[in-house]
């Protein structure tokens, strides 16, 4: 009896896993427009010059060797539901049973104006590395100005994301740009837009205001209930119509599941794809989602985080979904176990919650660390992670300061 074929959109964390857990029981290709995983959760500390870009990168094709998995570069362009087909870019079709769409997210503007055109996004390396040359720039220009003229850092957004961009970058302006050029460092301050009432809203309250608490003894302005209305040059209007001046604004307010969904013929709410609890795409037996893209809910009815975990969690769960429909087993509704979460603020600042169990301080630090290098893809990555990290712990430096884009 053939094997069933199995085309997954898509290699993330939600994408790889499944493509691997499947590996041996379906002949399996994994298709994404780069030929490489993109680690998100450090893209801040590229940005940042804390860690090299190729640190968090790690090919598709070494994560999937030593298995029969196939690798197909480019994006999907349409799928024929009836034909069970995918056609890329390229104008290859590939053939299918069962598809499984982890197509990842992308920014949410929210429909506020100059969101797109005026500030920079944290959802790939190009635009990680983007973000450092800028700031290195400002930092170069102000060097040649001899006045008061300041540089005003803005970072949008004040979940996990947020936060831990906002002080990594006034970390770098107190530690390496301060000790190259102490009065060009002072003229350059960062801070923190929260439309809600509080950072880290998932988090315990107490690790909120911990949180708010440790940016501004690193020097971040934190402003909460500020909605932002409009984004300008440089500048932010906010909701009450006040503005302020913002050299580089950085969005962290929040995803969407990636816009090319809308090319795939399936069904969508609220940017993600609407699914059966079983994560079957709705009405779509040979169909899944999983991860950012996956709109599947909780027991509240509220739609899943876009977090690694989930789409990790997600990836596993679909794989023995597909299973299951080749023996001809029933299938099962996926429940997410929700194993906590982190975020670090800086040197020896990170808050942690697991259930009701809450840490704070240098241990949350430590296990934040740990966390991440055990997730990260590659012996040589993480070995050039630990490598900058402890470089930069000891030498209080950062020298990954290059200005290194397409200009």
């Amino acid at each position: 009896m053939p094997r069933a074929k199995v085309v997954i959109l898509g290699a993330g964390f939600g994408g790889l896993t499944a493509a691997k857990s499947l590996a041996k029981h379906a002949d399996v290709t994994v298709v994404d427009r780069h030929n490489f995983q993109t680690f998100l959760p450090l893209l801040y500390q590229v940005s940042t010059a804390g860690l090299a870009a190729d640190h968090v990168a790690y090919p598709v094709r070494g994560a999937l060797r030593d298995t029969d998995v196939n690798f197909c570069m480019g994006s999907p362009v349409a799928i024929d539901h009836v034909n069970k087909t995918v056609t890329i870019d390229s104008g290859q079709v590939l053939e299918f049973d069962f598809v499984v769409v982890a197509l990842g997210s992308a920014t949410a503007d929210f429909g506020i104006k100059g969101v797109e055109e005026f500030t920079h996004g944290m959802k790939s390396v190009h635009e990680a590395l983007t973000i450092r040359a800028t700031v290195m720039r400002y930092f170069e220009a102000l060097c040649r100005v001899d006045d008061d003229k300041t540089c005003e850092l803005t970072v949008v957004g004040g979940g996990p994301t947020g936060v831990e961009m906002a002080g990594a970058l006034a970390e770098l302006i107190r530690g390496p740009l301060k000790r190259d050029v102490p009065s060009v460092a002072s003229r350059m301050h960062v801070r923190l837009i929260e439309a809600g009432n509080r950072l880290l809203p998932s988090f315990d309250q107490s690790l909120s205001d911990r949180t708010r608490l440790d940016l501004e003894k690193l020097g971040v302005e934190v402003l909460l209930q500020t909605p932002v209305q409009e984004v300008k040059q440089n500048e932010i209007v906010l909701g009450t119509d006040k503005s302020l001046k913002s050299n580089m604004t950085i969005w962290a307010a929040g995803v969407k599941g990636a816009p090319i969904i809308h090319a795939l013929n399936l069904p969508i709410n609220r940017e993600r794809l609407v699914v059966e609890p079983t994560l079957q795409v709705k009405d779509l037996q040979h169909a899944w989602a999983i991860g950012d893209v996956c709109g599947a809910l909780d027991a509240n009815g509220q739609m899943l985080p876009m977090v690694a975990p989930v789409a990790i969690q997600q990836g596993k769960w679909v794989a023995r979904q597909i299973q299951s429909v080749i023996k001809g087993e029933a299938l099962k509704p996926f429940v997410y176990k929700d194993k906590g979460s982190m975020a670090t603020i800086g040197r020896h600042k990170a808050v942690v919650q697991v259930g009701n169990f809450k840490l704070a301080g240098p241990l949350a630090w430590l296990a934040w660390l740990w966390l991440h290098l055990f997730y990260l893809l590659g012996g040589r990555n993480k070995i050039g992670t630990i490598a900058d990290w402890s470089w930069n712990y000891l030498t209080y430096d950062r020298a990954n300061r290059h200005i290194i884009d397409e200009l």
